[in-house]
């Protein structure tokens, strides 16, 4: 009969167990991390709870944010529908934001975003641009601006100040599309570029309306 050694036996299958869990967390952390990476860098799933897109983008609707254009500060163009941080105030026409001091709070703010609100709006206007509000109508650079993703009957008031505005470098003139419910450069002033988060061009979410957005 052998002698068994249950001490030695025991030590083994507590570095076994001390192991697995070592690779489930490692598992669990390198998913998670990975998963910011491309919800922060490259794309991200969202819930639109506003309605100043419709009929474009309705309330309760999924989309799916390109965060490419941030991360490789791509070009950003009249008619792109976009998202971006909700400002903190405005001065002179512009928008203003307070700053997140210190690396965790932007991490928690920024890359977790919580506590962040957003906005969901179409680019009128960019660098150069002069843009006017008159008679229900807008006009840039002097020329009515064709709106086709509008309904006909649609008319744009000025709401807000800031009707007649040129954008300044490094800012955009946004607006939604549902011109009499939306709160946007109307009132909050230009938008920085570095405040965009991301063009919005798929819709993922009823899956009866699943596909490219158009402008």
């Amino acid at each position: 009969m052998k002698n068994v050694d249950v001490k030695k036996d025991g030590k083994v299958e507590e570095k076994s167990l001390i192991r697995e869990i070592f690779d489930w967390v490692f598992c669990i952390v390198t998913a998670f991390v990975l998963a910011l990476i491309i919800k922060y860098f490259i794309f991200t799933p969202t819930l639109v709870m506003q309605t100043s897109m419709t009929p474009t983008i309705q309330n309760m609707e999924r989309v799916l944010i390109n965060r490419v254009v941030r991360t490789f500060h791509l070009p950003i163009f009249r008619g792109d529908i976009i998202t971006f941080e909700k400002p903190s105030y405005t001065e002179n026409g512009l928008a203003v934001y307070y700053e997140k001091k210190g690396a965790i709070p932007f991490f928690i703010y920024h890359v977790l975003e919580a506590g962040k609100i957003s906005y969901i709006k179409r680019v009128i206007g960019v660098a150069g641009d002069h843009v006017v509000i008159e008679d229900g109508e807008v006009y840039v650079n002097d020329m009515k601006l064709e709106e086709p993703y509008l309904q006909d009957s649609v008319k744009t008031p000025t709401k807000g100040p800031y009707y007649d505005v040129v954008v300044p470098e490094g800012y955009l003139f946004v607006m939604g599309d549902n011109r009499t419910g939306s709160t946007d450069s109307r009132m909050l002033g230009c938008i920085p570029l570095n405040k965009v988060e991301g063009r919005v061009t798929y819709r993922i979410w009823p899956l009866t309306a699943f596909g490219k957005i158009d402008k």
